[in-house]
């Protein structure tokens, strides 16, 4: 196994949202090397529903990209996540944004799990709270490798204002 870092993206707008995101955050606690604030955020794809929260976790360990979306699936499937509606509301929704293994991002056009997401460059609730704890963050998109906070800048003003700090999660318990 060799060692990989990733950039994941989590969100919730049902139920205790806050307290779904705290479960990413306990369960990938030996992993952690930075979480964001939360940032509450309008929901993204023209669905009617309640606000977001959302952080972007940066955690590393000796796994695959696979089993990376794994432990996604497992926390959205313990935290009862639905997926009835496309971008519709959900209790969970952890993506993989970026995987990177010796210093090399992870570009893969497998539909399973396509890296680095074929969407973040355009997401202003991914790619903020990133900057907050990574501001030298870049994404490799179609155009090569872009500084996080360029894609930020390039993205309409409304969407970037609507990524608004709330607070931060309680510090993790250390296994």
């Amino acid at each position: 196994m060799t060692y990989s870092r990733v950039v994941l993206s989590a969100g919730s707008n049902i139920g205790d949202r806050r307290a779904h995101l705290a479960g990413v955050v306990e369960r990938l606690a030996d992993d952690l090397i930075a979480v964001s604030p939360v940032y509450s955020t309008a929901p993204w794809g023209g669905v009617d529903q309640d606000d977001f929260f959302n952080v972007t976790l940066l955690a590393g360990a000796d796994r695959n990209p696979g089993q990376w979306l794994d432990i996604c699936h497992e926390l959205e499937q313990a935290a009862d996540r639905t997926r009835d509606v496309r971008w519709g509301p959900r209790t969970l929704d952890v993506d993989v944004i970026s995987v990177s293994r010796d210093g090399e991002i992870v570009r893969s056009d497998d539909p399973a799990l396509t890296l680095p997401h074929p969407r973040a460059a355009q997401r202003a609730f991914v790619l903020v709270p990133w900057l907050a704890i990574e501001p030298d963050a870049t994404l490799w998109t179609p155009q090569g490798e872009r500084p996080v906070a360029d894609l930020i800048a390039e993205l309409d003003p409304d969407e970037r204002a609507g990524v608004v700090p709330v607070d931060d999660l309680p510090a993790v318990r250390r296994r």
